[in-house]
């Protein structure tokens, strides 16, 4: 049986309750069946809003995001970039980071839980959610799920709170009376704080003013800051809690003229931030923003692997503030009762967020899920399988449905005439969206079930590269034909296993270097293949700088950029060529001593005498073009810019110009690899070249960590 899960557009804003398979959980997670989910209106109103707005003002409130888009154009061209834009708006985002329920299953590295603990977590409005130990903590006796489910809202309170370091008898300013004021102002009461709490709207004052606050509705004409002022004896407030979101600059101009002397100014919410010297220098005021739940928000060690922070030294971290809260509300001092507004069933989530839209949903919509009755399951028919009539010959699993694959690996598939059987991805949502947006038959979160499936005549494996080679290795086992995407694997050894189980099995093995099938590489290779004398080719790539937490970075899952992309460049320079690698040196760059990796220079011989540059730069400008491949062979030169603009000198070549976008060559590839396998053709890619690009890429990534050298052949 699927399960339930709330999704919403960016495109158009439209919530809907999708079915999607169970989630799967890894060695580091929990998985847990839903109870109760709370509807944050503030946070998820402002995901909606951004959905239901046109094109204009979404671009108006994301200026960061136009900027990249016209860089993008510059490099790019118009076609490319607005298929991106297109295909990120075509990923539906899931709703909701307040979740209560019950373990039902327990990861291999997780300790602390078992099967049947009561829990509260950050996951979406689902049936089903998945979570790093981390982000869960238990429920007490006593505290029910549509309590509890309150929790991750009053742990982002909790941790401004902590941040404006109350102290007994102090006088705090709730500004802001939604669902995390309304917490806040408990909270601060019960650190023995005397509360204002000021908001727009009367039934959020009277209902603060029930939790002990004095309330101050913010009406126009109304000077709020004297009558804070007032209200402590011209003293002012000791600390103020911003818990709203607004546009303007006003708020925190406010917070600063009803702040004491020294008084300390916490941002929990959204507000302008233009300040007013004036305003902090006078009183010298401190100010900080308070980021979510607490400490591990956002690191993604602390919440993809569930390492947590030594409580000796981070005495509160996201799940302890859970914990913290859960406790306040077992002792009495934190009830959410007041605060629900609306209970409705997870079928009728869409109209719940018509109401927060409207903004007539009160504070709190509690959704609920049903008991189930039999396992969930981990795959969802979506349609009749065409793939299932034994005349097919190209029917394709896909492992991973991220963006590269859903916007560019899938629709080649298509093109190419191939049968799109099962799509699989851990989480689920990713696999049903693409199955339901590119015609799969079954989407999945058994990646294993996929590679065995005897409906499936190949496997295109487009996870992250730590698996690479285990789902190559696993479908070659199962007599599949394998597509893979770059790199084939992190290590000379599993290339070579690779190599050899494609042998045995006589199955086809191609990996995603797309490039030497671009129209204009094809181009190049025409000219040179023709020269008598060696070549030097020099490939340059603008690589561009990932944050440092980016997962391609990490050489346990990513491998890291050479191996992970360069490989791509080393392939190109070997097709040009058309000789084998004998030799290689890289020098990489260093700061403060210390390598770095993505800005180095490959030098690499060939046995007919040629030699391949790859200079692989990470600190370019992003406008610069990205990939610039310049030939020098008899006295002649060819220059490819960006994959779109080809110049020669001394040699004429077929289709120069400017192409109106990028053909980076994967619908050609992709084409030549299905025709392969419905015909029981050659390889689109000769397998001994696939093992010798994968295996010199794997052996030049090692040195290059190591500090750069000299790369003796695999």
């Amino acid at each position: 049986m699927p399960v339930l899960q709330v999704l919403q557009s960016l495109r158009d804003g439209v919530t809907t309750v999708t079915e999607v398979p169970t989630p799967a959980p890894s060695a580091n997670q929990l998985l847990v069946r839903t109870a109760a989910t709370v509807i944050s209106a503030g946070t998820e109103r402002m995901l909606v809003d951004f959905g239901r707005a046109n094109w204009i003002d979404k671009a108006r409130s994301q200026p960061d995001k136009v900027r990249q888009v016209f860089d993008k154009v510059r490099t790019d061209g118009i076609g490319p970039t607005m298929e991106s834009i297109r295909a990120k708006l075509d990923q539906p985002i899931p709703l909701g980071y307040c979740q209560a329920g019950v373990v039902v299953a327990v990861g291999r590295s997780v300790t602390g839980f078992t099967a049947g603990d009561r829990v509260v977590t950050n996951g979406p409005h689902a049936e089903f959610v998945r979570v790093a130990p981390t982000l869960a903590a238990r429920i007490p006796n006593g505290v029910t799920f549509e309590h509890a489910a309150f929790t991750p809202l009053a742990a982002i309170a909790l941790q401004g709170l902590r941040l404006a370091a109350p102290t007994l008898g102090e006088t705090f300013v709730v500004y802001g009376l939604g669902l995390i004021g309304q917490l806040a102002v408990q909270l601060c009461r019960a650190a023995g704080c005397r509360v204002v709490g000021i908001d727009r709207s009367p039934e959020r004052v009277h209902q603060a003013e029930l939790a002990g606050a004095i309330g101050l509705l913010a009406a126009d004409g109304v000077d709020i800051s004297a009558a804070v002022l007032s209200a402590t004896g011209g003293i002012g407030a000791d600390a103020v809690l911003l818990t709203l979101a607004a546009d303007s600059d006003e708020p925190m101009h406010l917070a600063a003229t009803m702040s004491r002397k020294r008084g300390r100014i916490v941002l929990v919410g959204v507000t302008g931030l233009s300040l007013r010297r004036d305003d902090f220098f006078k009183k010298e005021l401190s100010f900080q923003v308070s980021c979510s739940y607490g400490p591990g928000r956002y690191d993604s060690v602390h919440e993809e692997l569930g390492i947590d922070y030594p409580l000796p030294y981070v005495r509160w971290t996201e799940r302890r503030n859970f914990e913290a809260v859960l406790q306040l509300m077992s002792d009495g001092r934190l009830s959410p009762a007041a605060l629900v507004s609306h209970q409705m069933p997870i079928a009728e989530a869409a109209a719940a967020y018509d109401l927060v839209a409207s903004g007539q949903g009160g504070l709190g919509i509690v959704l609920q899920y049903p008991e189930r009755e039999g396992a969930a399951s981990r795959t969802v028919r979506l349609s009749a399988a065409t793939a299932s009539t034994p005349s097919s010959t190209a029917r394709a699993g896909v492992l991973g449905a991220g963006g590269f694959s859903a916007k560019v690996l899938m629709p080649a598939l298509t093109a190419a005439g191939a049968t799109l059987e099962i799509v699989a991805s851990s989480a689920g949502v990713t696999a049903a969206t693409a199955a339901r947006q590119r015609g799969f038959a079954r989407a999945t979160t058994d990646s294993a079930a996929v590679c065995t499936d005897p409906l499936v005549d190949f496997v295109v494996v487009a996870t992250r590269h730590d698996s690479h080679a285990h789902w190559t290795l696993a479908s070659l086992a199962a007599g599949k034909h394998v597509f893979v995407e770059k790199p084939l694997a992190l290590c000379e050894s599993d290339v070579t296993a690779i190599g050899a189980a494609a042998l045995a099995a006589g199955r086809l093995v191609c990996v995603g270097f797309n490039r030497r099938f671009a129209r204009d590489v094809q181009a190049m290779h025409r000219v040179l293949i023709k020269r008598t004398g060696p070549a030097q080719i020099i490939l340059t790539v603008n690589a561009g700088a990932l944050p440092a937490d980016h997962w391609t970075l990490d050489p346990a899952v990513g491998g890291g950029r050479l191996v992970g992309e360069a490989c791509h460049f080393i392939d190109l320079g070997r097709f040009l060529i058309g000789s084998p690698i004998t030799g290689a040196t890289v020098a990489v760059a260093r700061r403060g001593g210390v390598v770095l990796d993505d800005i180095v220079s490959i030098q690499l011989t060939h046995d007919d005498g040629s030699l391949v540059t790859v200079h692989y730069l990470a600190n370019g400008h992003r406008s610069f073009p990205k990939e610039r491949v310049e030939a020098f062979f008899d006295g002649q030169v060819v220059r490819l810019d960006n994959l779109r603009r080809v110049e020669s000198w001394g040699v004429e070549i077929a289709r120069p110009g400017i192409l109106a976008g990028q053909d980076k060559g994967h619908a050609a590839l992709v084409a030549a690899f299905v025709a392969a396998v419905r015909d029981g053709g050659p390889p689109p890619i000769p397998l001994d070249e696939v093992i010798e690009v994968s295996a010199w890429s794997a052996r030049l990534a090692d040195v290059a960590r190591a500090g750069g050298g000299v790369v003796s052949p695999p």
